[in-house]
């Protein structure tokens, strides 16, 4: 692309190395800091200098942290389905975890190797294009590394954006303000994006090589034993109440989930059950719960690690699910769920997951980072929009609208995006 890399490109691109540069002894404090909290940002320090063993001609997935390698795993499944090997690279523990407990097996025939991303150096991706030399790259989502994409066009590795979006936030600022940053999009080979909006953004800002496929996250397996466990404790725990999950709740809306709680209680009330999105917030929130005068039990004492349980059941308001990777089993013991994020400026998180159990969903005001698939979800019917603390309260006392034909089509309409993802790559590296 001739107009690539702009002079204001160039320039930013300067201030950035320097700041990696200059800004190294801060990074080193911060893993230092978080490896306090989890000794893995601390483990195989090496990687995130570009040591790795090598495992050439691997197609190679940026999956940042835990969402993104969730989006990835049915096409990560399907690259393995199909006799490629896979390396996988994060920069948090939550997405490396992840990697490793679902692909143990892939992991352990040598098919796929989770790894730390390496710094934003060009010496340190010289160092990782050595050990893998990918066929091509995908970075889940709207992940932008500037090291990373120069790096990938300097060595000839094309790097495509995947089951990507361009929230309409990011949109606005990258075209009115931070403009280096939509120069930057067009070093990428290419954009595998989620909806017809997508593309057009993209396209307005001069990525080429443009296609629709979809959310993989339509694809993402179900982990049948969660469901079989969460649909028994239900009816241990609840067997005549209906059960509404507020999921990946986070900082600053707290108060808004919990007065909607206290507004339902009474002789019919819900039970709920409350899954903060960071583990490091599951004795806080329970504090807070008690602290509202609400009767709490948490998942880690009422069941045990098969999520088997014992005895009578507590009678409570709230269970804290304060666990990780058990989304499923919570989801499954309800009639309804809340996505977290909403009432936070930093927007709702994904709704896939609950529709994909056939559950109706209820998102906050900010939907602007899950844009694709919550308009289509709202205009189904099938997930509800409320702009307000009262709206929250009036949407659960209604009760879900949507039966499970209803969130059945939409899902069937939605579907495919795996092997459309790879039928676009595949065009756009054989030109």
């Amino acid at each position: 692309m001739a107009d690539f890399p702009t002079f204001r490109l160039r320039r930013w691109m300067l201030l950035y190395r320097l700041i990696w540069i200059v800004g190294f002894p801060l990074i080193m404090v911060y893993l230092w800091r978080r490896a306090r909290k989890d000794a893995l940002y601390g483990q195989h320090l090496g990687e995130r200098f570009g040591s790795y063993a090598p495992m050439p001609n691997a197609v190679w997935v940026h999956a940042v942290s835990l969402g993104e390698l969730r989006s990835a795993v049915p096409l990560i499944r399907e690259l393995l389905d199909r006799g490629e090997k896979v390396v996988t690279t994060h920069f948090t523990p939550a997405g490396r975890r992840e990697a490793e407990r679902v692909f143990a097996a892939d992991i352990a025939s040598g098919n796929l190797r989770p790894v730390w991303v390496p710094f934003e150096y060009r010496w340190t991706f010289r160092r990782f294009f050595n050990a893998f030399a990918p066929k091509y790259g995908l970075v889940m989502e709207i992940e932008i590394w500037p090291v990373m994409i120069m790096e990938c066009r300097r060595k000839g590795v094309p790097l495509f954006m995947c089951n990507a979006q361009y929230p309409s936030k990011s949109y606005l600022r990258d075209t009115t303000k931070t403009k280096a940053r939509a120069d930057l999009m067009r070093g990428f080979a290419g954009a595998l994006v989620k909806s017809d909006l997508q593309r057009d953004r993209f396209a307005s800002i001069g990525v080429e090589h443009i296609a629709v496929t979809g959310e993989t996250r339509f694809e993402q397996p179900i982990p049948p034993h969660l469901v079989e466990r969460g649909e028994t404790a239900r009816q241990w725990l609840a067997p005549h109440r209906r059960v509404i999950t507020i999921t990946s709740a986070v900082e600053g809306e707290d108060d808004t989930y919990v007065a909607a709680i206290k507004a339902t209680r009474g002789p019919d009330a819900p039970l709920f059950v409350y899954v903060p999105r960071k583990p490091e917030r599951f004795a806080e929130v329970g504090e807070m719960l008690r602290a509202a005068g609400l009767k709490v039990a948490e998942r880690s004492t009422t069941f045990d690690a098969d999520l088997m349980y014992s005895g009578q059941a507590p009678e409570i308001d709230v269970l804290l699910g304060d666990s990780l990777g058990e989304m499923y089993f919570y989801l499954a013991m309800s009639d309804e769920a809340i996505v977290g994020g909403g009432f936070t400026p930093h927007g709702a998180h994904n709704v896939i997951e609950p529709l994909a159990l056939k559950k109706p969903v209820i998102v906050g005001p900010e939907i602007w980072t899950i844009e694709y698939p919550a308009v289509e979800a709202i205009a189904a019917g099938v997930c509800t929009h409320v702009q307000t603390e009262a709206e929250l309260i009036k949407a659960i006392e209604a009760g879900p609208k949507a039966s499970a034909d209803t969130i059945n089509a939409f899902f069937a309409a939605h579907t495919g995006a795996v092997k459309k993802t790879l039928q676009a790559v595949k065009q756009f590296t054989t030109r």
